[in-house]
């Protein structure tokens, strides 16, 4: 497997696409780095998710569904001495971040989507009414509020962090047009690059991690050529890697 000579655009931002690089100079390509969003502090500078979390103890579950929030939630429970609540993630590399600061991840499904968690949340005890923190961003699809309080949770969702539009550095657009193929990881990357280039210029290839960020990018007009399966970067890698073939 081999994508020498490949220029890929990787949109994610700068201190998380290091994996999705390093994996595609491993199989000869040339990363393009545009990133296109810069990580926030949420809008009250963090207050809710504190107030959240200083009462997690009487939480059943913490739900966190993205290495952002997971880094959010981290830094404010680093000093914590009461246990914690059960954790659940969205995917793997969400459960990574917390497992390697030492906190056991309860649950983390199948499909890494907020509908893959929902199918296999739990419900709260017979005639209970059980709370789940939930921390996210506040563009985040409500999928996993309504539906875990459709099973019967009482859900507090909480502003982990934001998302903002990267500037755009000289150049990009030059750099854009010239790449064979561009990766998007979120829904909100695909948002933002339709905003500062246009549909019009997308690669020829377009990648998605998984089908939420799929559906926003042909929601965006834009021809989805594959998506990661499964929902992971090296999904992503391999996806880049069978559309150029072997």
């Amino acid at each position: 497997m081999t994508l020498a000579g490949r220029r890929i655009v990787v949109t994610r931002t700068t201190d998380q696409a290091s994996r999705l690089v390093e994996r595609l100079r491993a199989l000869g390509a040339e990363p393009v780095e545009v990133p296109l969003l810069v990580v926030a502090p949420p809008a009250d500078g963090g207050a809710a998710l504190r107030v959240a979390l200083a009462g997690a103890g009487g939480a059943d579950w913490l739900v966190v569904t993205s290495p952002n929030g997971a880094d959010a939630v981290l830094a404010e429970l680093a000093d914590r001495t009461a246990p914690w609540p059960r954790l659940a993630v969205v995917g793997p590399a969400t459960a990574q971040r917390l497992e390697a600061a030492g906190h056991r991840v309860d649950l983390v499904p199948e499909r890494f989507v907020a509908e893959g968690l929902l199918a296999v949340f739990p419900s709260p005890a017979a005639g209970e009414q059980g709370r789940v923190v939930l921390a996210q961003a506040p563009a985040a699809r409500d999928v996993l509020a309504v539906g875990l309080r459709g099973l019967g949770w009482r859900v507090e969702q909480v502003e982990a962090y934001r998302t903002e539009a990267a500037p755009i550095a000289p150049g990009a657009r030059a750099a854009v047009a010239s790449a064979d193929a561009v990766t998007f990881t979120s829904a909100s990357t695909v948002t933002h690059f339709v905003a500062a280039f246009g549909a019009d210029a997308a690669p020829p290839v377009v990648v998605c991690i998984g089908p939420v960020t799929a559906d926003a990018a042909v929601a965006a007009g834009l021809r989805v050529g594959a998506t990661a399966a499964p929902h992971t970067i090296d999904g992503l890698v391999d996806a880049i890697a069978a559309v150029f073939g072997p």
